[in-house]
């Protein structure tokens, strides 16, 4: 099973890499990006139609002024995509119900306290109400979740009767959303269809969200489709969509179906999940940064971390507190991603990770007037000793930050100095999409 991403991305590069862009070239641009959204369980007639429609457009439609012949295909390639994959979903930021609905290993439980966390971040009190009464110890999985997240739950534990459950849920929760856990079934059958309808009926809830795990690729069309017909679903979730070639084949298969892509989870931890935006997801299969994605993490860190990582003066402590921000981001990789690098060596990301471990250790070791002047430390032999003891490191290691920090002062100081370089920056964080970038 191919990587769609990295097969995404050497489509990309064939393009950018060809002498020149001819009939020819774009036929053999299409046929490896046939194989490679085949390969990743892309249903074989949208394929086709998709290729039919690239072909076309890249060969015969009016190319965009300010743009190159390289540039045109690649636009055509990347809006087909996204076109593909579905429409951007905007969720209400409003008082509202949510239920959530899936087969076993959907993932829906740890979905429904992820979307807790996500409204909750947006400022709405929330809540989780436990209405899995089939699967055995999902009352406590859930209850577990609401102590992570510090969000209250509603159940009775061990009752049977879903009605008796909202009934209860409804007459306690005072919050502005709600998310409840509905049972699941190995398979699609009357029984899981009968208490569905019943709990929705006492409910009445706004949104009916379908969670489907990426790695069932195509056949989550089906599943769409079946949960719509009995249920009347208003949305997708699609979990595990980072740890699955399939996760193309299953997006696509649901945009077919006209049932919206609500959500995707992409991670293990409880943050690691966000509205559906095709042209990002896109976006950053092809490669291209994601800056709004990255800035919109800067900003929620930042609110956590505190105004040291913003002061005008860089030293050893605001140093230590970017360093901290950086872990608060998330995984290495994730955040390299966003900023449009992929398919780095793992054991690379693997060793500059453990070397933001080493550094925060060092400068934990040092005293308060040595975060304030490294030229202390940097001066001072017995200090480095000193501090490579406390922080369980060698003497080269303390050098090795203090030569880091002077150069990430350095380049700084002279983008500082540099006003375009920074009415460039400036231009292009705000812009946020493909169009700010010269592909």
């Amino acid at each position: 099973m191919v990587d769609l991403g990295k097969g995404l991305r050497n489509v990309i590069s064939r393009i950018t890499g060809a002498p020149y862009i001819d009939e020819k070239t774009v036929k053999d641009i299409v046929k490896e990006l046939q194989r490679v959204l085949i390969s990743s369980d892309v249903n074989v007639r949208l394929v086709k139609e998709l290729s039919k429609r690239i072909q076309e457009k890249a060969l015969d439609t009016k190319q965009l002024k300010g743009l190159t012949v390289r540039e045109h295909v690649i636009k055509v390639v990347y809006d087909e995509l996204a076109e593909l994959l579905g429409e951007r979903y905007e969720p209400r930021l409003k008082k509202q119900r949510i239920m959530l609905l899936g087969l076993y290993g959907s993932g829906k439980t740890t979905t429904v306290a992820k979307l807790a966390y996500y409204f909750k971040k947006k400022g709405l009190s929330t809540a989780m109400i436990a209405c899995d009464v089939d699967r055995p110890a999902a009352y406590e999985q859930l209850e577990q979740l609401a102590k992570k997240i510090n969000v209250p739950m509603y159940g009775i534990k061990g009752e049977t009767d879903v009605e008796k459950i909202v009934k209860y849920a409804l007459e306690k929760a005072r919050e502005e959303v709600l998310i409840l856990d509905s049972a699941g079934r190995n398979a699609f059958d009357d029984a899981l269809i009968n208490e569905l309808r019943k709990i929705a009926d006492a409910f009445k809830p706004d949104e009916k969200y379908l969670v489907i795990s990426a790695d069932i690729g195509q056949s989550a069309g089906k599943q769409a489709e079946e949960f719509n017909k009995a249920i009347g679903i208003t949305g997708v979730i699609v979990t595990k969509i980072d740890g699955s070639a399939k996760g193309g084949g299953a997006l696509s298969a649901v945009a077919a179906t006209g049932v919206k892509v609500a959500f995707i989870g992409h991670g293990e931890r409880i943050e690691d999940i966000e509205p559906f935006d095709s042209r990002r997801f896109v976006g950053r299969l092809l490669g291209f940064p994601d800056l709004e994605a990255l800035i919109e993490k800067v900003k929620e860190v930042e609110k956590e971390v505190g105004p040291e990582l913003t002061e005008e003066k860089l030293t050893l402590k605001t140093f230590y507190q970017q360093l901290k921000a950086a872990k608060k981001m998330g995984p290495l990789g994730k955040v390299l991603s966003m900023m449009g690098l992929h398919d780095l060596p793992k054991d690379a990301i693997e060793e500059s990770e453990e070397k933001l471990k080493r550094y925060e250790a060092i400068i934990n070791s040092m005293t308060e007037e040595e975060r304030n002047d490294y030229v202390l430390v940097k001066k001072s032999r017995s200090r480095q000793e000193r501090i490579a003891r406390g922080a369980g490191v060698r003497v080269e290691e303390v050098r090795d930050l203090i030569k880091q920090f002077e150069r990430t002062k350095k380049m700084l100081e002279s983008v500082k100095k540099n006003r375009a370089l920074r009415g460039r920056l400036g231009r292009m964080l705000k812009g946020g999409n493909l169009e700010g970038f010269n592909i």
